[in-house]
């Protein structure tokens, strides 16, 4: 049943790889200072070549590292995910493999079970309904600076990229995604947790040196809007000083190209011995597992491949 599950959700993924664009896609401005820089085809390192983004789009992703699209996911579509993220709040559903995060903030007395006290959802590719936006041929706390390929332990970088919807309307005020445009051309950085009052959420490392100084560009979203971004786009999220909710959904897609490494005496070394403590404690994985395991045993899962760790 398991690899039967799989393999429908491959084929749909394999199905939007090979459609025509729908010529819907259009890349709009943001908050904060941006570069617009002149390319010749030959000197795209950043993308590749495509149907679906025009040619002013691929020039402003190689530049900035990340591109906004305006109400890409329709709002039938975020509604199923909002109404299926409240039903695993609630405990109503509990698909396989999926990691509920509760926000450190909140104590575990303080609320029922439900989205109040929830900060994040993921590994939901068990998930039918959620898994849904994975499939999509469109296309609330506070997180530290960070880059994402911090948790990869794959390469190369310019092979992944991240899509980010917002749910609903999101702003400075609830917390938008804030960006460093160009960083996407540097290093990986050293993470670590920050000393921030009142904790952070578990694993939500953020960079431990970066220009403080360096322009910053805020990502005022409406409901549907999705922004692509590179994993070494120095990114993070404000906190949300509403009484309102700031939901997203996201979603990683690496290339078959891509490979593993092994993180072994690197920056990631840290977040490898957090995700395989974790693993350790919560799946009975053995202490001789690393980050590359993991990560392969989470793609085993959505090939539908059974296996141990």
């Amino acid at each position: 049943m398991e690899q039967l599950r799989a393999a429908a959700r491959l084929q749909i993924v394999l199905g939007h790889l090979g459609r025509p664009s729908a010529g819907a896609v259009v890349a709009h401005p943001t908050s904060g200072t941006i570069s617009s820089a002149s390319f010749h085809p030959q000197q795209f390192q950043y993308t590749l070549d495509n149907n679906v983004l025009t040619l002013e789009q691929r020039k402003f992703y190689e530049e900035n590292g990340f591109l906004v699209i305006k109400n890409l996911v329709p709002d039938a579509d975020i509604q199923r995910f909002r109404n299926e993220f409240e039903k695993i709040c609630r405990k109503e559903v509990k698909p396989l493999g999926l990691t509920v995060m509760r926000d450190v903030t909140i104590s575990k007395s303080e609320y029922a079970p439900s989205e109040k006290m929830i900060t994040k959802v993921q590994d939901f590719q068990e998930d039918k309904e959620l898994f849904r936006y994975c499939t999509l041929p469109e296309k609330t706390s506070r997180h530290p600076l960070h880059q994402d390929l911090h948790y990869f332990p794959f390469r190369p970088s310019d092979l992944i990229v991240c899509a980010w919807t917002a749910m609903e309307h999101i702003s400075r005020n609830n917390g938008c995604l804030v960006v460093l445009p160009g960083t996407h051309k540097g290093s990986l950085k050293p993470h670590d947790y920050p000393k921030w009052e009142g904790g952070v959420n578990k694993m939500f490392h953020g960079i431990q040196d970066y220009e403080e100084n360096k322009a910053r560009v805020h990502l005022v979203m409406e409901k549907g809007d999705t922004v692509f971004f590179h994993p070494l786009l120095i990114h993070g999220s404000g906190q949300n000083k509403t009484q309102g909710f700031r939901k997203a959904i996201s979603c990683h897609f690496a290339s078959a190209d891509c490979h593993y490494i092994d993180v072994k005496g690197t920056s990631q070394e840290n977040i490898e011995k957090e995700v395989v403590g974790i693993a350790h404690k919560f799946f009975g994985a053995e202490n001789s597992v690393n980050l590359k395991d993991i990560w392969m045993f989470r793609a085993r899962l959505v090939k539908g491949e059974r296996t141990n760790l």
